[in-house]
């Protein structure tokens, strides 16, 4: 009993030290905690790059952050290249307003800021509803697991899954289905049944096999040949480089090609990413820009989560799940 004490113990003075950006690794590191809101043991990887190398501190996984735990009535005037909030306003007395009084709004922010006419600005409502990361946090560490068993780097599993299926099991409108949202004719092309009896991306192991297969075969092979061809070196535990792998995963290869085609990236870093995000071509667009966005703000939410509600927090080796 005392050397577990003792363990948990070194564990959280290490999650302490961690969150104060005093990391002494960039990989991931695989966090047991205890006591979050039951007796149950989660498990989750943490990734010390997002504090070590500022990724929590852009405007964009703020600006997300924000929005996931703000309620559905409430909404943020935002800046969309930047995701500058401007204000926080209700929506109903937005969509009181006719199309001309919301355009009069966007042109000010545009001439206040010296913005270019082609500069988006949004009114994004609260996303509180959908992203319930305590309802998904039980799945978390069986999607790890099935990722490790595959030989994939478990970040994916985690952080596709905060994306895509913090709240319920839907499908999406252009028919992503399952925990992992895999597309009805990629779900087919991977091995899974998928016909008018019976549809495998229900089944959360299966989907989590599926979304795994995906990443190995093509995702991750894909990405390294957009940086070959653009004379780029780079590290798989890179975070830059696993944010550029999932926006892969959610927009395609050659969406993702034809974006970094206009940036001519000559090194892969956070600037990469961060120049993704104000990229639009062809179909690489908002929902795309958002997606590694969404991915930051989910894993530093989830820390957060876990820091401020877990009784007991210790790091153990990644295959000792």
């Amino acid at each position: 009993m005392i050397n577990k004490v003792y363990i948990f113990i070194l564990g959280l003075f290490s999650f302490f030290a961690f969150g104060f950006n005093q990391p002494t690794t960039n990989e991931i590191q695989l966090v047991e905690v205890v006591g979050l809101n039951d007796t149950t043991n989660y498990h989750f990887v943490q990734n010390q790059q997002l504090y070590t190398q500022g990724w929590d501190t852009l405007a964009q996984p703020h600006f997300w952050r924000e929005l996931m735990t703000m309620e559905g009535d409430s909404a943020l005037i935002n800046i969309g290249s930047t995701r500058q909030i401007i204000k926080k306003v209700a929506v109903v007395d937005w969509n009181k307003q006719t199309e001309a009084q919301k355009d009069a709004v966007r042109d000010s922010v545009k001439t206040y800021y010296g913005l270019p006419d082609y500069e988006h600005v949004y009114m994004t409502s609260g996303k509180k509803a959908f992203y319930d990361f305590e309802g998904v946090i039980p799945s978390i560490g069986r999607g790890i697991q099935v990722f490790k068993d595959n030989d994939v780097d478990p970040f994916y599993a985690q952080a596709i899954l905060l994306i895509e299926s913090p709240n319920k099991l839907q499908k999406s409108p252009v028919g992503a289905y399952g925990a992992f949202q895999i597309m009805r004719k990629v779900a087919i092309n991977l091995g899974l049944k998928v016909n008018k009896y019976q549809d495998e991306r229900k089944d959360f192991d299966k989907s989590a096999w599926a979304s795994a297969k995906l990443i190995r075969t093509i995702c991750i092979p894909e990405t390294n040949r957009i940086l070959a061809k653009q004379g780029i070196s780079y590290n798989p535990s890179d975070l830059w480089y696993r944010l550029l792998v999932m926006h892969v995963y959610h927009a395609g290869a050659g969406n993702v090609q034809n974006a970094i085609n206009v940036i001519n990236p000559s090194k892969g870093d956070m600037n990469l990413i961060t120049t993704l995000w104000k990229t639009e071509v062809g179909s690489f667009r908002n929902a795309s820009q958002n997606y590694s966005q969404l991915a930051l703000a989910s894993l530093i939410e989830l820390d957060n989560i876990i820091y401020n509600k877990c009784q007991f927090i210790y790091y153990c080796p990644l295959n000792n799940i």
